[in-house]
């Protein structure tokens, strides 16, 4: 089979949907990749963010539910999200956070990593992970923050357990072999150096369960090359794991599946991508809606909220 080579996307849950695109956007620069519609909600979006050209590792998911209560994370969810910066751009990030007005700590050295840590407007925990190797950068054209302190995509994300043993064989079926180990902090990584490819589990038995809500990481999304391989995939974790048959979300395919501590798994394919449906330049600008909704075009608009997506001066250099 082809390895999975690390994360494909993470979605989350969000309120306000201006506040949403204007932290991710703004403050955190990443590219409003596609505006659609929560395809099992359509009355509610469905952002994307991510790098100029949406690749696969670097897309952060929302569905932005007005006036959604605030959620709390908790034993079997994702509770922390990990971008990827220069570790020489940690002092550009903590001055432009400052002036943001957005509020960070500085947490540390983590195995061999610097770490800041942040929380979105809904409370969800951001971490921006310096290291030497970060990858090279698609920058957003339309962000205020310079190529070189660009977020690269993702590092990884960090999964609360209250038991590890399903959770880490699933991972190793998966690829994803332990390499480090700090007290109850448990990091597992796939072969390669692909976007995303760490892995933290946290244990702790007396960790209580969450709820979910806005803040909260409603799952984490693992790449798989193309349909052939993600079919693959699922005949093999289906051995172990109740996988769901194929869904098609348009810009991907996806299965689903519980792990053994409880955090909702997908496997998407890399193809078909966001460009898709939409030029690279004007990606996330108009509303997107899969055939089947088509139809109910103009109902959606009318009730779906009004966003306005600001926009710095297009750059013409990575």
């Amino acid at each position: 089979m082809q390895p999975i080579v690390g994360l494909h996307h993470v979605t989350a849950i969000a309120s306000d949907p201006q506040r949403n695109l204007d932290f991710y956007t703004q403050v955190l620069g990443l590219r409003f990749v596609k505006r659609t519609v929560n395809f099992d909600d359509p009355g509610t979006y469905h952002f994307y963010f991510g790098d100029d050209a949406g690749s696969p590792g670097t897309i952060l998911t929302f569905f932005p539910w007005p006036h959604a209560r605030r959620g709390l994370s908790g034993a079997g969810e994702t509770t922390r999200t990990a971008f990827s910066v220069p570790l020489t751009s940690l002092s550009f990030w903590r001055e432009h956070l400052t002036k943001s007005g957005i509020l960070f700590e500085d947490t540390g050295k983590r195995f061999d990593e610097e770490v800041i840590t942040l929380r979105d407007p809904d409370g969800m925990v951001i971490e921006l992970v310096g290291h030497a190797d970060a990858s090279s950068v698609i920058p957003s054209r339309y962000a205020d923050i310079p190529a070189e302190h660009a977020v690269r995509g993702f590092f990884g994300v960090t999964l609360l357990e209250q038991n590890g043993e399903g959770t880490f064989a699933t991972l190793q079926v998966m690829g994803f072999k332990q390499v480090a180990q700090d007290g109850q902090r448990y990091r597992f990584s796939a072969e390669g150096s692909a976007l995303g490819n760490h892995i933290d589990v946290i244990l702790d038995p007396n960790a209580s369960y969450g709820r979910a809500g806005a803040g909260t990481v409603h799952h984490i999304a693992f790449r798989v090359k193309d349909d052939a391989s993600q079919l693959e995939w699922q005949k093999e974790l289906s051995k172990s794991l109740n996988v769901t048959p194929v869904q098609d979300r348009t810009y991907f395919h996806s299965v689903y599946f519980r792990e053994p501590g409880g955090v909702l798994f997908e496997l998407a394919t890399d193809p078909p991508g966001f460009g898709l449906d939409e030029p690279a330049e004007s990606l996330g600008e108009s509303l997107r809606l899969p055939a089947w909704y088509e139809s109910r075009r103009e109902q959606l608009e009318l009730t779906l909220p009004k966003l306005v997506l600001h926009k710095a001066v297009q750059k013409t250099e990575a």
